[in-house]
């Protein structure tokens, strides 16, 4: 049977082999450049993740910017705090495309949504963009992939972009720096429990 100092050994042993395992990752992990950050899966918390990014930017004295795509209808308990602190939103606000059953009026928002995110994407004076909800304007051909990937691509060396939404392109996925797929395990909303102010939105 093992002493207590044994086991105490052992463990010093694997955690030691563990740091050095860290300290060789962090020591080749140099490149200092922006990363695009994809949000996708059908969980819980994809927004807010997009959102939760954004406040650590902000909290470091960097500056973002944020797209809503489809949501904007909604109150957003994020929104109202990030604009207080100067964050400028380019908001869709056509609400869920289920509810317009417009597909007309819905690519026109969405374009001119995406003609300010374009902008943004562009300034270098912007360290992160966050494009909540961005994937659903690919999936349903609202805006052209081509032209968003391209936008992407060439955006400032150094500037951060986060998209979020279900279905990700895999052509998005395949030019993201870094992907996180949110998976659902359980969901109040299907045991009838609705969207609540502060938890939801």
């Amino acid at each position: 049977m093992l002493t207590m100092s044994d086991n105490e050994q052992r463990h010093k042993q694997r955690q030691q082999k563990l740091k050095q395992k860290v300290d060789d990752k962090v020591a080749q992990a140099q490149k200092e450049q922006g990363v695009l950050l994809v949000i996708t899966g059908n969980g819980k918390g994809k927004t807010t993740a997009g959102f939760g990014n954004v406040m650590r930017a902000v909290g470091h004295g960097q500056k973002a910017a944020v797209v809503q795509f489809i949501k904007g209808q909604w109150d957003c308990g994020e929104r109202m705090v990030l604009q207080q602190q100067g964050v400028p939103f380019e908001v869709m606000a056509t609400g869920f495309t289920w509810e317009t059953q417009n597909k007309a009026a819905d690519i026109a928002a969405a374009e001119k949504a995406w003609a300010q995110a374009k902008a943004w994407l562009q300034d270098d004076s912007i360290d992160m963009v966050l494009l909540d909800e961005m994937t659903y304007m690919l999936s349903y051909h609202y805006l052209d992939i081509d032209e968003v990937l391209n936008t992407l691509s060439s955006r400032p060396a150094q500037q951060h972009v986060i998209v979020t939404g279900r279905q990700a392109h895999r052509r998005l996925i395949e030019l993201a720096d870094t992907v996180s797929d949110v998976t659902p395990v359980k969901h109040a909303f299907e045991a009838g429990i609705k969207a609540q102010k502060g938890l939801d939105y």
